[in-house]
């Protein structure tokens, strides 16, 4: 067990970037059938931008809670875990949801920090107080 490198991380952001991909595109059909077959407005329709954002918070934070883990993160074999080696719950997942975006902010620095970290702790893992933990295969 040891915290994990950037690129295991990024291949895990990357296989649930598809899932959610797929979550939101599942999230717009109703969006479409209400107009009558026409596409929708990110920009103009707030409840269309509120439906999104609570789809992406609900996989991530879900997951977290459930498990520990993301599909994404179970096939790289990553756990999130608090200091103490637990599963998180409710409270620090969503932080550490909203922590993640700010870290995309300055061009993905909250994410780069890990290189420079001691712990090699990306900025939300520090303010949510949890860590993504690698288990290899035994």
């Amino acid at each position: 067990m040891n915290n994990t490198g950037l690129l295991r991380r990024i291949g895990a952001m990357m296989y649930d970037a598809l899932l959610v991909v797929a979550l939101l595109w599942l999230a717009t059909i109703p969006f479409i059938a209400f107009r009558g077959g026409e596409a929708v407005e990110i920009g103009e329709n707030a409840l269309y931008r509120i439906v999104l954002v609570l789809v992406i918070y609900g996989f991530f934070v879900g997951f977290w809670v459930r498990s520990g883990r993301t599909l994404g993160m179970q096939s790289w074999r990553l756990q999130l875990e608090t200091g103490a080696g637990e599963k998180p719950g409710l409270t620090a997942c969503t932080i550490r949801f909203f922590a993640a975006l700010l870290s995309w902010v300055p061009a993905g620095l909250g994410f780069w920090w890990q290189l420079w970290d001691r712990e090699r702790l990306t900025w939300h893992d520090r303010l949510s107080g949890t860590r993504i933990v690698y288990y290899p295969k035994e």
